[in-house]
C-alpha cells in the first residue's frame, strides 16, 4: 500500500471520528415518558433538536475556551468591575468651635435695671409704701396742688394702684430730702425698694435699683445693705 493511500485513509478515519464526537456531544441521554397509561403503549423516544446541538455546541465552545486559556493561547476578557459610590460615610463632625445654642457654663444672664424717672410724668402709679406727700418730694411739686388736683385730702389712707395726675407747675415748699444721702441702707423687715426711696424722700426708686442690679421687683433680705445714690 502507498503511502498517499496511508495518509488518506488516517485523515478519513480522524473525520469519521471527529464527526461521531461531535454527534455524540449534541445528542443528550434524554429519559423516555411514557406518553400514555395504556397498556402496550411504546414510548416515543424524543429526537435531538436544533437547540440541544446549539446548547452542545455551547459546551464544547466553553470547554475549548477554558483549555485554550489554560495553555495560553488567548487571554480572558477582562471583567467589568461596578463603579464605587464617591460618597463618604464617615460621619461629619461640626469642628471644634462651631456655635451651638447651649448656653456656656457659668454664664450669667444680664438683668436690665431700671433708669431714674426722667422730669416730671404726667401721672404716677402709687405702690405699696408709698404716700402723697412722698410723691410729692420726689418729683418736686407742691403736695397741696397733688392733693388738690386729684381730689384726696391730707392724712387720707390710699391703696396701692392709684393713678395720681402730677401737677406740672409749681415745687415742693421744704427741704425735699428727708435722709442724706448718698449712703448705705440696711434692709428692715416688710422694705420695699418703693418703701426705702420715701425714707429718704427725694429719692428715686429706679436709680435705687440700677445702683444696686437689681429689678424694681426684686425681693429683698432683711439685714441687705444697699447703696442709695
Amino acid at each position: 500500500m502507498s503511502k498517499k493511500v496511508i495518509i488518506a485513509l488516517i485523515i478519513a478515519v480522524t473525520i469519521v471520528l471527529a464527526f461521531s464526537a461531535c454527534t455524540r456531544s449534541a445528542s443528550p441521554n434524554i429519559i423516555s415518558v411514557p406518553t400514555s397509561t395504556t397498556q402496550g403503549a411504546i414510548p416515543a423516544t424524543p429526537q435531538p433538536t436544533d437547540l440541544s446541538l446549539v446548547q452542545a455546541w455551547g459546551t464544547s465552545t466553553a470547554i475549548y475556551v477554558q483549555t485554550a486559556q489554560a495553555m495560553g493561547l488567548i487571554t480572558a476578557a477582562p471583567t467589568a468591575v461596578p463603579p464605587q459610590s464617591t460618597e463618604s460615610t464617615t460621619p461629619v463632625i461640626p469642628p471644634t468651635g462651631a456655635p451651638t445654642n447651649t448656653p456656656l457654663p457659668g454664664t450669667t444672664p444680664v438683668v436690665v435695671v431700671p433708669t431714674a424717672t426722667p422730669g416730671r410724668p404726667a401721672t404716677y402709679t402709687l405702690q405699696a409704701g408709698e404716700f402723697p406727700y412722698c410723691i410729692a418730694r420726689r418729683f418736686n411739686v407742691d403736695p397741696d396742688n397733688l392733693l388738690s388736683l386729684n381730689g384726696l385730702s391730707s392724712g387720707q389712707i390710699l391703696q396701692p394702684g392709684l393713678v395720681l395726675k402730677i401737677p406740672q407747675t409749681g415745687s415742693y415748699p421744704a427741704n425735699r430730702a428727708l435722709n442724706a444721702h448718698p449712703a448705705n441702707y440696711t434692709v428692715a423687715v416688710d422694705d420695699t425698694i418703693y418703701r426705702i426711696a420715701c425714707h429718704f424722700g427725694d429719692a428715686d426708686p429706679n436709680s435705687i435699683a440700677a445702683a444696686n442690679g437689681l429689678t424694681l421687683i426684686t425681693p429683698l433680705t432683711t439685714g441687705q445693705i444697699l447703696y442709695i445714690p
